[in-house]
């Protein structure tokens, strides 16, 4: 994750603590979307060792390690470690947490990782094929990949003013950054379309089963992220790959 994006997590955890109350029974993938109880791609996980990338506050890693996983949770932002280490005392959970960049995994063997997870932080990821390269490395083979992240049409999309229907801001094949404000903290986004994920997936040995665009969930108190934009266009795309052989 670039360092510009490290510092903005790092200033935006506290805030984050103070605002979020992040649920720790289930494996979330986005704000105003079903849950793994409703999109069911991980299956049993106990004892099975599994990697949560761009874990931040660690809430899904609690929910691996609540269901039996041995859990290990990689993010660059000591910040949120902090919040996460915290969360776990609190929650009484054991999660193995590392500072780090996502594909920075020399700390873990080869073919040692039944599952690796990651919600919502791939986004932040310039280079993914990269880090595609180096979870392959620690995944058992016909083991999964499964992430969530911001679903690449909705980059187009502007959908700020709740008095105006959306509209087309950017094209859907410009790959420039895209600086995202949260709470005064600025973060930059970078846009990955559905092609440019399946090709680095593929390049890298992997087969994709599952393609998920999920719609919003139609009960339930919406996030402060909720935009009525969310009803038009999918926010968040999900997506499971295996390890292929070596």
């Amino acid at each position: 994750m670039p360092s510009d994006n490290v510092a903005a997590w790092d200033q935006y955890a506290a805030v984050y603590e103070e605002r979020a109350r992040p649920p720790t029974d289930v494996v979330q993938y986005g704000a105003d979307i079903g849950t793994e109880a409703e999109l069911r791609l991980l299956g049993d996980l106990t004892r099975k060792r599994v990697l949560d990338l761009g874990c931040g506050a660690a809430q899904n890693s609690i929910a691996f390690a609540k269901q039996g996983a041995i859990a290990i949770g990689v993010d660059s932002s000591a910040e949120m470690l902090a919040i996460a280490r915290r969360l776990c005392d609190r929650e009484e959970v054991r999660v193995e947490l590392r500072q780090g960049d996502m594909a920075d995994l020399a700390f873990l063997r080869a073919d040692s990782i039944d599952l690796a997870f990651s919600s919502c932080a791939f986004g932040f990821v310039e280079d993914l094929s990269r880090v595609f390269r180096q979870v392959h490395r620690v995944l058992r083979t016909g083991a999964p990949l499964v992430f969530s992240m911001p679903h690449p049409a909705y980059h187009m999309i502007d959908g700020d003013d709740p008095e105006q229907p959306p509209r087309v801001r950017r094209s859907y094949f410009d790959r420039s950054p895209i600086e995202h404000a949260r709470h005064g903290v600025t973060f930059t986004i970078h846009h990955h379309t559905i092609g440019d994920l399946h090709t680095a997936l593929t390049r890298a040995s992997y087969s994709v089963d599952t393609i998920l665009e999920p719609q919003p969930s139609t009960s339930g108190p919406r996030s402060e992220m909720w935009q009525e934009a969310f009803r038009y266009v999918p926010r968040t795309l999900v997506v499971r790959a295996r390890k292929l052989g070596n």
